[in-house]
């Protein structure tokens, strides 16, 4: 019996934010919006989704014992987010520094902070935790030697999946453990590196598979995604809506995916799925103030004509 549905190891940062017409090129300095602050980081906002979704979601992390700290502390706690694997101390809480610009498009420079202090140590401490959870999800916001301890902790039977972000080469032992591996267009590029050939992502998928992951996920934005198995290659479409801000939209997918997976779902309808929660993320602004519950995707579902 898990305890919980959905684990996630990763970050929790501010999310300082700033609106602008046009992002700066080198030496440019252009005027923004007032700034606004909001609680975020890859794994605080995939906890947070999860568990705005109905799932019973714990996050592994560590802040600093500061207002930041107590920020992402109170988001989680307020989701329904289970926060005994949150440590405080060692660093100053993460910060990422975003711009969104009329389109919805963002760009993130992210300070780790307390992030970099997540340790293989601190996942052996809480191997009860990791071992008591039937999905497992982790990010690249923390150190790789940490998500290899993770990877080493996992309970028989459990399921792992990890979003590669930033990006940067992964060793097999991690690889072969994702189930899926979820990538976006750039960070496929980045882990290819020469073996990625031609435009065509299901060329990419195929090429990531052989690399060892048990399946994969490669998200293409208005494009939708697809995804990729021993069982073949399958597109899923994108849902059409008026995009106002894509930050933590990609952190909502996975944890809508990773979450239904543990439910049964296959990786097509899980992704499917996903791709709605994703849909009525960009839709608001900030990142885990966007994330749907699950009657809010039903009424996108809905409007889409009832196809889930």
């Amino acid at each position: 019996m898990y305890d919980h549905d959905l684990l996630v190891v990763g970050s929790a940062n501010a999310d300082l934010v700033i609106g602008v017409e046009r992002r700066p090129a080198a030496g440019e300095t252009v005027l923004g919006s007032d700034l606004a602050v909001h609680p975020g980081g890859k794994g605080a906002n995939q906890a947070v989704a999860a568990a705005r979704l109905g799932a019973r979601t714990a996050l592994l992390a560590r802040v600093g014992d500061d207002a930041y700290g107590r920020l992402l502390l109170d988001s989680q706690r307020a989701a329904g987010v289970d926060t005994a694997g949150v440590l405080e101390g060692g660093a100053p809480t993460g910060v990422a520094l975003i711009t969104v610009d009329p389109s919805g498009d963002n760009s993130i420079v992210v300070s780790p902070g307390a992030n970099g202090h997540l340790t293989p140590a601190d996942v052996r401490a809480a191997a009860g935790l990791v071992r008591a959870s039937r999905v497992v999800s982790a990010q690249l916001e923390i150190p790789l030697e940490t998500v290899v301890e993770v990877v080493r902790s996992l309970a028989p039977g459990s399921r792992f999946v990890l979003n590669p972000s930033p990006p940067r080469p992964l060793p097999a032992e991690v690889l072969a453990a994702c189930d899926p591996l979820i990538v976006n267009e750039h960070e496929a590029a980045v882990i290819l590196g020469e073996e990625r050939s031609g435009a065509d992502p299901e060329d990419w998928a195929r090429t990531l598979l052989a690399r060892g992951p048990r399946s994969v996920v490669v998200t293409l934005g208005a494009q939708g995604a697809l995804v990729a198995s021993a069982e073949g290659v399958t597109r899923v479409p994108s849902v059409r809506v008026d995009a106002v801000d894509t930050t933590g939209a990609g952190d909502s997918f996975t944890a809508a995916l990773a979450w239904r997976l543990g439910t049964g779902s296959s990786l097509a309808e899980a992704a499917a799925y996903a791709a709605r929660v994703g849909a009525v993320a960009v839709t608001r602004r900030g990142a885990q103030e966007s994330f749907p519950t699950a009657d809010e995707v039903e009424a996108l579902t809905g409007e889409e004509g009832g196809v889930r």
